[in-house]
């Protein structure tokens, strides 16, 4: 194999392999390495299905590039003959001053997205297996749905190779520098020279850039046994994200055929990806039947699966999308902060033109390296 490329990426996940498929779509010569063999589960970018949600609570930039990626999901798809996406709705649950209910309506009147505000008893009467509180509210949005992470990163994997993208699995990054106006990257196996760098690897991204201002953090999925299984079927029942007490989050999916996935959104204990329990306690389990206790009480406690999913924070919560601060060819992309696999189509675009054209028609300072 050659040993000089014009882009080399570390790290072919969920942004990798967008980006190592839009950059060799360009005609770029693009070496991805990963320290596993992608799509696996030992990082971000699995458990089976991902949220997408066009009405987003976390900030209004975030809508621009989350529609991008749904025209992207869908053309890839026809190209790949996969389902890589499923529209059931969305519903924004909460307080009607908490974050996750303001922050879901202003971005949806700042971009004049379809979506209604339902009381507690509107959900219970139109989506029977959810049961907010009475003080409850939910943003209810038509295009929300479900990513499928593992479908999509091998398809990307697989467009890049046929686009000619030379990809080596099990193959770490051990080390980068520059060298001029190009950048040696070493690996276990050998040496190899580029004129960019993309560093998207997910938990272990301070191995490659410790000036990163990142936590890994551990989460847990359960995918429970649905007690009345036509109630969660995903033409009744959509994706759901509540904000159970203030700051505190819970998300979970349909029955898509093994089982309803329910999660926190962060709260995790902070890890060592190379050494984190990859093992679900009961403990674990138990606090995920409590909450599900009082938002699905049609659901069994009897849990089918469980495993673990590492986030990669920022301080802020938000994306670290930037050029790393000291050197002007390497490219940081990664650390999503536990929201992020839904954009990863429009992110692999988006770093394309930054990488061919130095920028993006997209508002990128949210995720500015800080």
């Amino acid at each position: 194999m050659p040993h000089s490329f014009d882009v080399i990426i570390a790290g072919l996940g969920a942004m990798g392999s967008a980006a190592a498929f839009h950059l060799s779509k360009r005609g770029c010569r693009v070496l991805g390495l990963d320290r596993f063999r992608p799509p696996h589960a030992l990082g971000s970018s699995h458990g089976e299905s991902r949220i997408i949600r066009e009405a987003y609570f976390e900030h209004p930039i975030y809508v621009p590039l989350v529609q991008r990626a749904y025209e992207l999901w869908a053309e890839f798809a026809g190209a790949s003959s996969e389902r890589l996406i499923l529209q059931t709705g969305g519903l924004m649950i909460g307080r009607p001053e908490g974050v996750v209910v303001t922050g879901a309506r202003t971005s949806a009147e700042t971009h004049k997205l379809r979506h209604e505000i339902l009381t507690a008893a509107e959900v219970r009467k139109r989506f029977p297996a959810l049961n907010p509180a009475d003080d409850m509210v939910a943003v209810w949005e038509p295009r929300a749905g479900v990513v499928f992470p593992e479908l999509c990163i091998q398809a990307h994997l697989t467009a890049a190779e046929r686009n000619g993208a030379t990809l080596r699995y099990n193959e770490p990054v051990v080390n980068w520098m520059a060298e001029g106006d190009s950048l040696q990257v070493q690996t276990q196996e050998g040496r190899y020279t580029a004129k960019h760098l993309i560093i998207s690897s997910g938990a272990w991204v301070k191995e490659l850039t410790s000036k990163a201002p990142v936590t890994v953090e551990r989460q847990v999925l359960v995918w429970f046994n649905p007690a009345e299984p036509e109630v969660f079927s995903p033409e009744r029942c959509p994706i759901f994200l509540g904000e159970y007490a203030r700051n505190k989050f819970f998300y979970g999916f349909p029955n898509l055929g093994n089982g309803v996935k329910l999660a926190r959104h962060h709260q995790g204990m902070q890890v060592d990806p190379n050494s984190a329990n990859r093992e679900v306690m009961p403990e674990e389990i138990a606090a995920l039947q409590e909450l599900s206790r009082r938002l699905l009480p049609k659901l069994s406690s009897r849990a089918l699966n469980a495993m673990v999913c590492l986030y990669t924070n920022m301080p802020d919560e938000h994306f670290l999308i930037d050029w790393h601060p000291e050197h002007r060819h390497v490219l940081v992309c990664s650390p999503c902060s536990g929201h992020g696999f839904k954009f990863s189509s429009a992110i692999g675009e988006v770093v394309a033109d930054l990488i061919l054209n130095g920028r993006s028609r997209f508002d990128l300072s949210l995720f500015k390296w800080r």
